[in-house]
């Protein structure tokens, strides 16, 4: 079987981490499995960029649709797809993240018309008139317009919500597509979405939960330059002072801890561009900056007593994933698909949205109950094999790609 992954990178953010997870997941079960996508990192003959060549006149286009407010619709190389040999060669298509200015959406049904195509949605984006995460706003299920939030991201414009939303519809009309999404918050979305006149399919992200594993605190610390006797809270995110991750949540959170508890706490980041972030927390800081390697990132989630994660909107965020893995209770808000993996009680501790003062009694919790924090971190190992392999992902994705091509 020949899999064809379309997405916004290959190892590039959340959603490509995801992608390309799977990609290795399905190449160790014996899958050919290639990505085309729109920022290389890595270096291999099974990676390789989405067309552009028409360069000049897409960024002529841009001006226009820009001005408009209609995202993306600029990228004519995605029509030219058909002749890579990726795509000729591939049996079943797998799109991803299609946002993030590389790929045109008009592009699907042309490219699911003599190919059968998975859609994994790391977001809501694909069925909303322009945003990821929609928030509080439910207009995308009667077609946008008076768009509330027009700076999220992809921020536009131009509110042509609504227009987006038919364009998207309309396409959707004309194509061939399996749906699949990783949390339930995004299976219960999707069902209230244009998408629902598609098969909808709910399988979890998987990771390497060899690379990702409990590791000796103590050493962890050691390697890390954290004295032994500090309890250590973690935050993990590509942008530390991005809006929607929480960063300014997390601050407030951290100064109402009660002040004898500060003095013996310290914050552990990994991500970028938190110095102003980092000075005004109240407590000792370590930022690691950001890191990609796995071995790293566990001595990380290892060194941490708690990992905390104040997210506002959030599908099956990968950071609480190998916290997870890493035995690591967690600290998060109820929103999006973070109670799959954040259970009161048993993982970690949910507050409700955007109340720091529930977000700090839960860290103080987590870090004052030593035995608690323990029987969490059991519970964390066991539920992170037990449902969110690499491996079970993968064969749940390949019995989907049968069932798919079976069908056709």
């Amino acid at each position: 079987m020949n899999v064809l992954h379309i997405n916004q990178s290959d190892i590039g953010g959340g959603a490509a981490i995801a992608g390309y997870r799977l990609h290795q997941g399905l190449l160790a079960q014996g899958i050919n499995s290639h990505l085309l996508v729109g920022g290389v990192k890595t270096s291999s003959d099974r990676v390789a960029a989405v067309p552009s060549h028409k360069r000049r006149i897409e960024n002529q286009l841009y001006r226009f649709t820009r001005r408009f407010g209609l995202n993306y619709i600029n990228h004519l190389g995605s029509f030219d797809i058909p002749k890579h040999r990726f795509y000729q060669e591939a049996d079943i298509l797998n799109f991803h993240n299609l946002h993030t200015g590389y790929f045109n959406y008009l592009a699907i049904s042309s490219l699911t018309k003599n190919k059968p195509a998975v859609f994994t949605l790391h977001d809501m984006w694909s069925f909303t008139g322009h945003c990821a995460y929609s928030y509080d706003c439910d207009r995308w299920q009667q077609g946008c317009g008076q768009c509330p939030y027009p700076g999220t991201y992809p921020e536009i414009a131009r509110d042509n919500t609504r227009l987006e939303w038919q364009l998207k519809d309309w396409v959707y009309s004309k194509s061939h597509l399996t749906i699949v999404t990783p949390s339930q918050w995004l299976t219960e979305q999707a069902k209230k979405s244009m998408l629902n006149r598609f098969s909808i399919y709910h399988i979890p992200y998987g990771l390497d939960t060899d690379a990702y594993q409990p590791l000796d605190k103590d050493k962890c610390k050691n390697i890390l330059g954290i004295p032994a006797e500090k309890k250590v809270i973690m935050f993990c995110a590509d942008g530390l002072q991005d809006s929607r991750k929480g960063g300014d949540l997390l601050v407030q959170a951290i100064q109402t801890l009660p002040k004898a508890l500060k003095a013996e706490t310290l914050l552990l980041t990994l991500g970028s561009g938190g110095e102003k972030f980092l000075e005004v927390v109240g407590i000792p800081t370590l930022n690691l900056g950001y890191v990609s390697g796995d071995r790293m990132k566990s001595i990380a989630y290892s060194a941490a007593d708690v990992f905390i994660f104040p997210t506002r909107a959030d599908n099956l965020p990968l950071v609480l994933q190998e916290s997870m893995a890493c035995g690591t209770p967690m600290v998060s808000f109820k929103v999006g698909g973070v109670p799959d993996l954040v259970r009161p009680g048993i993982t970690g501790y949910l507050a409700q949205p955007e109340d720091t003062q529930d977000f700090c009694n839960g860290i103080v919790q987590l870090l004052v109950d030593r035995e608690q924090r323990h029987k969490m971190s059991e519970n964390c190992r066991a539920i992170a094999l037990n449902e969110y392999s690499l491996e079970l992902q993968a064969q749940r994705y390949i019995e989907l790609y049968k069932q798919v091509l079976s069908s056709c």
